[in-house]
């Protein structure tokens, strides 16, 4: 039950790992003198996001009801837990879950949490992590110490700081992968925690582990370290080791994982990766966060420098002994099944075979299979986590993982006992078919929760999920097992980059009100540990977008060749066509007066359409800037067109060029005087624009505009491959934020 801190401080006393205690105790200090207004709130605020404790939206004390901002009356009044950030304001707790292993046990206590400190709901997240939201402050450490007590941690799950480490879900039971690296996963992730040397980067690390390069259930390609299994010949015996990519990253510009070593012995694991830390802590921006990820500092001194740099860190470092110690308990590890394997059931209902081919997948070990517990839109219910517990108990040893689709999966499932697991599956609501396909979609917290959200990610998954479920059977089996990902914004929580369909929110105007939509991303690969990134082709207002799934998933059918993938088929058609097949959809209702139109998905509130004017011939009122921006999009474009057929030169020169048209576009705005000199128009944007903060992000900053500087000293250089590819997407970006910017400083139009 949900009592006082210090009920459950003396509760649990005694239960709690080593030294988690004094961190929790130390952290109950810091909220104490926070609220009593004797802690920074800056420096508070970073404290606890180390622990996991997390702003999320509304918590600035306003919320917006569809015609005017609203203040909320909050007890504590003006006090802050950081800038613009109320304490009575309930935030998000992150929940690190390494690997993501859990037991029935801590499935219960992650229930009762959800229950008594949040909204009932638990929600897996794109890295293995829970989340619980609309918790409080001053329940934080009664929460941390009843999931200490339960063997699992908060600290560092935000924060500049390692981020929790994932790894396959399927590790030690897949057919195709080099090894298990399940117990190399969890010795990194003990090795790494609160160790001092990552204690003073300027912003997150994350690793990732998988089994093979062929999957995608580890996506190391994505992550600021990635590891996977292989294995070679020394002597005629067979050698474990890691195949090391470093400086991978979604975020609002993608950048794939450069291979840092193609073999790191287990040995040489710990100490590479401290090695890798204390370069990152030592040379990492710390400054300017929008360039402070490991993947700039790489892509600043060039991987070659980078490995000089770390290999001589290696040298000087003093010796761990936790460096074998951890690999040595590494070597024991092992899994075992409760029941005895068995054969899979002939006969069943046709929701049990419909469940059995898409929710199951058969393991390396004869008679078992893993079972995915799919979740929409990954959440599941405090009596959904207390029955899951009792199913795990009762057919396996509780071997349960969270997965990156943000599902649950449990390992080592007797074939033979499927049918009576379903059952229990389904008494529970938890026997949603579909897992991996494309009714599976995965979305961040977009506009919820999430102060950064610009459009509705989850409602939209919600709708798409719902009219695909639909039609799921009537599907053409090429697009079945397509992917859909969702970010609310141009972050990538959501991992939009690298879906076949993916969709990222942005504000663009139509009939001068801001309306709801998402930018298109095709062309992204899901496969190989997410091996390829897809573009931006086109931003569609919210309400079209399960029109864009459709046309895109019916063309595919109809036109695809042989056993093409989407993402082939996407590269053949080029954007040019696929721009066609969809720009009829970015163009506002033929109705004036469809306000359904002007709200996102699962948003109760409208736009008021009562300000509206309509003029004589019932046209818009456009301005130049709305000319001058979609000019913008348009080079943009071109030069999209251009990368893709090989012109790396003019689409570097073109993506620039849509930058300065888009910048020019706003001082024009203040001053008819300016010319077409780049020189001139970034230093009247300097001056009017970004001096001034007008076109800083609420909470990206300045991130946006920097890219356009970056873009104008780099201007003489020659365009690389990845320098054209990187700059497409920050240009698409830079313009994103001049569309915002100019809606936040003009008004609706009238007549």
């Amino acid at each position: 039950m949900k009592v006082s801190n210090a009920m459950w401080a003396e509760k649990l006393a005694g239960q709690l790992p080593e030294g988690l205690d004094r961190e929790i105790d130390i952290f109950e200090t810091e909220v104490a003198l926070r609220k009593q207004g004797k802690f920074d709130e800056r420096l508070f605020a970073e404290t606890r996001l180390r622990r996991g404790v997390y702003g999320q939206r509304y918590d600035n004390g306003q919320r917006h009801n569809g015609k005017t901002v609203q203040q909320i009356a909050y007890p504590s009044g003006a006090l802050t837990k950081g800038p613009s950030t109320m304490w009575d304001a309930p935030g998000m707790q992150r929940i690190k879950i390494p690997g993501g292993g859990l037991d029935a046990a801590q499935l219960e206590t992650m229930a009762d949490l959800a229950e008594e400190y949040s909204d009932g709901i638990a929600h897996v997240t794109t890295r293995q992590d829970f989340q619980l939201h609309y918790v409080h402050i001053e329940d934080t450490p009664s929460l941390m110490r009843r999931l200490a007590a339960a063997g699992i941690t908060t600290r560092e799950a935000c924060g500049n700081s390692v981020r929790n480490v994932t790894a396959c879900p399927y590790a030690g039971v897949c057919p195709d992968e080099a090894f298990d690296v399940t117990p190399y996963s969890r010795a990194m992730s003990k090795f790494l925690l609160g160790h001092p040397d990552c204690q003073n980067f300027g912003r997150k690390f994350k690793p990732a582990f998988s089994g093979c390069s062929q999957h995608a259930c580890g996506l190391t390609s994505m992550h600021d370290i990635g590891l996977i299994a292989v294995t070679r010949n020394e002597n005629g015996k067979e050698t474990r080791g890691f195949e090391t990519y470093v400086g991978g990253g979604l975020g609002a510009v993608p950048y794939q994982a450069k291979l840092y070593d193609s073999f790191v012995s287990p040995e040489e694991l710990l100490p590479l990766t401290q090695a890798i830390a204390r370069v990152f802590a030592a040379r990492g921006e710390k400054k300017n966060r929008s360039r402070a990820r490991i993947k700039f500092l790489i892509q600043d001194l060039g991987i070659e420098k980078f490995k000089e740099l770390v290999q001589e860190e290696r040298k000087n470092l003093p010796h761990d002994p936790r460096w074998t110690e951890f690999m040595t308990e590494a070597e024991t590890f092992q899994e075992t099944p409760l029941r005895p394997g068995g054969k899979a059931p002939l006969l069943g209902t046709a929701d049990f075979q419909r469940w059995v081919r898409t929710n199951t997948r058969l393991q390396k070990q004869d008679g078992y299979v893993v079972v995915t517990i799919a979740l929409p839109l990954g959440d599941i219910t405090a009596n959904q986590l207390r029955s899951l517990a009792d199913t795990a108990r009762r057919f396996t040893r509780e071997t349960i993982r969270t997965t990156v689709e943000q599902n649950i999966v449990l390992r080592w499932v007797s074939q033979s006992d499927l049918p009576e697991l379903h059952k229990a599956l389904h008494a529970a609501g938890l026997a949603d078919p579909g897992a991996g396909t494309i009714v599976d979609v995965a979305t961040c917290p977009g506009t919820d929760t999430c102060k950064l959200g610009i459009s509705s990610s989850r409602g939209l998954a919600g709708e798409l999920r719902n009219r695909l479920a639909e039609k799921s059977f009537q599907l053409d089996e090429s697009v079945q097992n397509l992917h859909i990902k969702i970010s609310g914004c141009f972050n990538s929580c959501g991992q939009h980059h690298v879906a076949d369909l993916g969709f990222y929110g942005v504000s663009r105007k139509m009939s001068g009100y801001a309306v709801p939509h998402f930018q298109v991303v095709l062309g992204g690969e899901w496969d190989h540990n997410g091996g390829t990134y897809g573009l931006p082709v086109i931003a569609i207002p919210s309400k079209n977008i399960p029109e864009v799934v459709t046309r895109l998933t019916d063309r595919y059918a109809a036109g695809r060749q042989h056993a093409e993938s989407f993402k082939d088929f996407i590269k053949r058609m080029g954007k040019v066509e696929l721009k066609k097949i969809l720009e009829d959809l970015a163009r506002p209702p033929a109705d004036p007066t469809d306000r359904s139109f002007f709200s996102d998905w699962g948003d109760p509130r409208e736009y008021s359409l009562s300000d509206m004017g309509i003029g004589e011939c019932a046209g818009e009122v456009v301005s130049a800037v709305d000319f001058d921006l979609a000019a913008a999009e348009r080079e943009l474009f071109e030069a999209q067109v251009a990368w893709e057929s090989g012109q790396v030169a003019q689409a570097g020169a073109t993506a620039y060029q849509s930058m300065l048209r888009a910048a020019k576009a706003l001082v024009k705005i203040e001053t008819q005087n300016i010319t077409d000199d780049p020189a001139q128009i970034v230093g009247e944007f300097r001056l009017r624009f970004y001096d001034t903060q007008k076109f800083f992000d609420p909470f990206a900053g300045g991130k946006f505009a920097q890219y356009l500087f970056a873009a104008q000293e780099k201007s003489s250089q020659p365009a690389t491959a990845d320098s054209a590819r990187y700059l497409i997407d920050e240009a698409q970006l830079f313009i994103d934020a001049a569309h915002s910017c100019y809606n936040r400083i003009s008004t609706p139009a009238s007549a």
